[in-house]
């Protein structure tokens, strides 16, 4: 098991942690009912806090931020001698901590997605998962919350029972989600995006070998790039440039160069 704390990637903090620390973070806290927001960054997600010192705030506020992507690892390796012999993989992250749940009888909650969405990623982990326990699942508005909703929201989760949740609304939005949730919910909050959508099978993934080179990015680009051809095209190599100016010492990046929000999103 890995777990060497945090480290600072372009100014963002990710944990130099494996998958079994990373679990086990998990878990512990869902045990002891304890407050716990984590996050699984690959470049796009770092960058959306390197460019925006608000969110670059959120980012580093959570307790757990893993090496989602390859290059993330690698510049954690690089940098401060991680030896991460393996990214931290979001949707791969949600499986084994579903099945740790599954094993520890704690019950998961699903927030995010339509509700047709929610119901087949349900029933596929519990086909995955036998003794798994879905305490509920809550659709996304797909737009800012007033905060009667917010504690609507905070109400129905209590109430489930749940121990832990899960929360697919896409980078940033999720982030910004459980840095806003994390106090009145209590418990672990697991940010993981398309990991719903892979595991409920309305989107492919890309082959382990494409995972493995850190091209992940290229395939969900040919498969959405009308969507994602920013996100990739511009912040992968502005990615790597100011990685290759930290790494030889030209600039450096301060963790605490942040901004703390005004407001609250609320987003949901």
């Amino acid at each position: 098991m890995i777990n060497r704390g945090k480290r600072s990637v372009l100014g963002v903090l990710v944990d130099a942690v494996d998958y079994e620390g990373a679990v086990e973070r998990i878990i512990e806290a869902a045990r002891h009912h304890r407050p716990f927001a984590v996050s699984a960054l690959a470049v796009h997600g770092v960058m959306t806090g390197v460019l925006d010192p608000i969110h670059r705030h959120r980012l580093n506020a959570l307790d757990l931020v893993v090496p989602d992507g390859q290059p993330v690892r690698w510049a954690l390796n690089r940098l401060y001698g991680a030896e991460l012999a393996d990214r931290v993989y979001g949707p791969t992250l949600m499986l084994k901590t579903c099945q740790r749940a599954a094993e520890e009888q704690l019950p998961v909650f699903l927030f995010g997605g339509t509700q047709a969405l929610l119901d087949r990623l349900a029933e596929r982990l519990v086909a995955r998962f036998p003794a798994l326990r879905i305490a509920g699942v809550h659709p996304s508005k797909f737009r800012r919350l007033v905060p009667e909703e917010r504690d609507e929201t905070v109400a129905r989760i209590h109430q489930s029972g749940a121990a832990l949740v899960f929360v697919g609304l896409g980078c940033p939005r999720q982030e910004v989600w459980a840095y806003e949730f994390r106090a009145a919910l209590s418990r672990p909050v697991l940010a993981v995006g398309a990991a719903f959508n892979f595991h409920a099978g309305l989107l492919s993934q890309a082959p382990p070998r494409l995972q493995k080179w850190g091209l992940e990015w290229f395939y969900r680009l040919l498969a959405e790039p009308r969507r994602l051809w920013r996100r990739y095209l511009l912040l992968n190599p502005l990615y790597a440039s100011l990685l290759c100016l930290q790494l030889c010492g030209l600039r450096h990046f301060d963790p605490a160069s942040t901004r703390p929000p005004a407001e609250e999103l609320l987003y949901g």
